[in-house]
């Protein structure tokens, strides 16, 4: 079995593929200042309530955008599950060419969904990621990444208008039945939601000029289902690319 491990600011996505069937995935709080042994004792107690035996895991790969925890997951695949975790980095393949100024400079995750998103749907297409920011990822016809953009995500916005206000409260971010709040409740989940879902629409419709018609738009992340019933610019949600892109790259680096 294939241990994917999917490391982000907020939350860390762990999978486990018995060959292209996604068995048992688990999503924990990222905390760069734990240890391996810390991870593992988490990792190790969740895995019997899925049906997963620490020995059934016989290959592992690792994305990280928390340069800090690459090693402690290494270690962590290394000491309890006994392999070596391929990690997505400069010199792996992963079909995708990228087409920017500094090619360094692109998330490992935003790699990794690029080339799901392409191997499944094919292209032209845009992946929007919703998690602790919002990224937009663009991806030609021919499976190129040209580029994106990256914006706040929903949580960090809200978070800085309550931390940035004296008397607006903290409220839950769902969508209002109207947009005309009638109590600061309801007032600041219609600009925070629905004026996401306006930069989500804008953004889609910018790019879409530029890629050309045709191109279809995936969807991922923890915090899809906040913006995803108010929008129709969305095709396509799939909730584990991520991992399931962690899965082909796996596959490619071994022919």
């Amino acid at each position: 079995m294939l241990l994917a491990i999917d490391i982000g600011n907020s939350n860390i996505v762990i999978g486990v593929f018995e060959g292209e069937e996604l068995k048992a995935t688990w999503r924990v709080a990222t905390a760069q200042h734990k240890m391996a042994d810390e991870y593992s004792a988490l990792i190790l107690n969740l895995m019997p309530h899925k049906n997963v035996r620490p020995g059934d895991i016989t290959e592992a790969i690792i994305c990280s955008v928390v340069p800090s925890l690459v090693w402690t997951f290494e270690e962590l695949c290394r000491s309890y599950f006994k392999v070596k975790p391929l990690i997505i980095e400069a010199g792996v393949k992963t079909g995708v060419r990228i087409a920017m100024d500094n090619p360094k400079e692109v998330g490992a995750d935003r790699v990794v969904n690029a080339a799901a998103a392409h191997h499944l749907y094919g292209g032209p297409l845009i992946v929007i990621d919703f998690g602790t920011a919002t990224t937009f990822d663009a991806v030609s016809e021919d499976g190129e990444y040209v580029g994106g953009a990256i914006a706040p995500g929903i949580n960090i916005s809200a978070e800085a208008l309550f931390m940035r206000t004296a008397k607006l409260p903290q409220v839950e971010l769902i969508a209002p039945k109207k947009a005309i709040g009638k109590n600061s409740i309801t007032a600041i989940q219609s600009g925070i939601v629905f004026g996401y879902v306006g930069l989500i629409e804008g953004i889609v419709n910018r790019i879409k000029k530029e890629l050309g018609s045709g191109t279809k738009v995936i969807a991922t992340g923890g915090l899809i289902d906040t913006i995803i019933k108010e929008t129709k610019v969305i095709d396509i949600i799939e909730k584990d690319l991520t991992l399931n892109g962690l899965r082909l790259i796996n596959d490619l680096n071994k022919r």
